[in-house]
């Protein structure tokens, strides 16, 4: 007997088993039972959340003969079953990438009015639309507009900015939401159950959050993992993936705390020794540089579901790196790896390009802030102000060092003209932010008014 991969076996046959998208299958559900249904549907979203298969579940409920009370199919008739194995004459289902011209379009056009053969409805599921040529939509207006009684279009893409207006204004159309990590992982425990395999909690939210928000390639993900092993943990699910493990993070962080930007040749050497991929261990770094920043801004109880991919040991350790950082170098690292997320694929020396990031974010521990810095600059001017004319300009600074809060009044406007001396250190130090800020000021002249 032929194997039956997980994402076809357990593909949803009512319209209770559809997850994740509760808004669009009631509406559907209400459309059946008031017998409202439209001529034309247009369904959009990515890939892997339900398009097709709701489709599918709409054409069976519309040529169901015992459809439910509450619209669900009964999945026994001649119909529904014709329609479960494909093997139905009056639901044709059609891949928009492979009959994109316009003589494909054509035929439709000139079936639309034979008779149906057992069912009531002739239904066209078109798949990606969106790869329809211009000509091909143009033929198809005036069929989708005003079909016969006995015909109904669905159409699915995912890219609904490609196909023309003229076309989604003829169609009812509904956006399929991305499935949140919890109701995937969710799915996927049911499927464990049924298959009777065993699998960690932590290791199906892992699952879930690389599928980022589609089920069916959650369900592929779990079917490979699963050929690897019987039982699934973290540990199974970051090797087989190629994850970067959580130890090569945790220890940049001790690294990190140290101020040994050294050690950023050190663990390149051992990513790229270990053959993992460059780019997806950029990924799993900005990923573990979100979760920093979550604790800094909010190390409650209240972003727990944040962690559910993690061991308990594994939270402590986060718990632990958090306190090595500051918000503010939090939000520079993470700016500074998704702007090389950017880029890297294009980089031909992925070595250097990776000790370069790494050596960026070790050297960003003695990297003063913005907020620092411009509060800095604000003592400077009011300890110039008040300074008598022939005050050692190391007086000023050690002053400025002393003070442990910021003034809170507001900082007082740029001294007058002085003495030369002061007034070029400090055009200097206002110099020096420019270039550490990697911005540009204007820097003003103290000689002038």
């Amino acid at each position: 007997m032929s194997y039956t991969v997980i994402a076809r076996k357990y593909r949803p046959q009512t319209f209770a088993a559809i997850v994740g998208q509760q808004p669009i299958v009631v509406t559907l559900k209400n459309s059946l039972r008031s017998g409202r249904a439209a001529h034309a549907y247009l369904l959009a979203g990515p890939r892997g959340t339900g398009k097709t298969t709701i489709a599918r579940l709409l054409a069976k409920a519309l040529n169901c003969h015992r459809l439910s009370e509450e619209g669900e199919p009964c999945n026994a008739c001649p119909s529904c079953l014709d329609i479960t194995a494909g093997k139905s004459l009056d639901v044709l289902e059609i891949d928009g990438a492979s009959n994109r011209g316009i003589d494909d379009i054509r035929t439709i056009n000139e079936t639309v009015h034979y008779a149906t053969s057992s069912s009531k409805y002739r239904i066209y599921i078109i798949d990606e639309v969106h790869m329809l040529t211009k000509e091909a939509f143009n033929a198809l207006l005036k069929t989708l507009e005003e079909p016969p009684a006995n015909v109904k279009f669905f159409m699915a893409t995912t890219e609904p900015q490609r196909v023309p207006a003229t076309i989604i204004s003829r169609c009812q159309r509904f956006d399929l939401a991305r499935i949140s990590t919890r109701a995937i992982a969710d799915k996927l425990q049911e499927i464990c159950k049924d298959m009777g395999r065993e699998a960690t909690p932590e290791a199906l939210h892992l699952i879930a959050r690389r599928a980022e928000g589609g089920l069916r390639d959650a369900e592929s993900l779990l079917d490979q993992l699963l050929s690897y092993s019987s039982t699934l943990s973290v540990e199974t699910v970051t090797e087989q993936l190629g994850l970067t493990p959580l130890r090569y993070f945790f220890t940049l962080d001790e690294h990190f705390s140290r101020g040994d930007a050294a050690y950023a040749f050190q663990l390149a050497g051992e990513i790229m020794d270990a053959g993992y991929d460059p780019l997806l261990f950029l990924e799993n770094l900005a990923e573990h540089y979100r979760l920093l920043l979550l604790l800094k801004y909010d190390g409650s109880a209240t972003l727990s579901h944040h962690f559910d991919d993690l061991e308990t040991a594994s939270r402590t350790s986060y718990v632990a790196s958090a306190a090595y950082y500051t918000l503010e170098q939090c939000l520079f690292i993470l700016d500074l790896l998704v702007e090389w997320l950017q880029r890297i694929a294009r980089t031909p020396h992925l070595r250097i390009a990776l000790e370069c990031i790494l050596t960026s974010i070790l050297r960003s521990r003695h990297r003063v802030s913005l907020d620092a810095l411009v509060r800095r600059l604000e003592e400077m001017e009011a300890q110039l102000k008040q300074a008598p004319p022939n005050t050692p300009a190391a007086n000023i600074e050690a002053a400025v060092e002393k003070k442990v809060e910021a003034p809170e009044d507001p900082p007082p406007p740029l001294p007058a003209a002085g003495d030369d001396k002061h007034a070029s250190h400090y055009e200097n130090i206002v110099h020096f932010a420019a270039v550490e800020l990697e911005g540009s000021v204007k820097i003003h002249n103290l000689n002038k008014r």
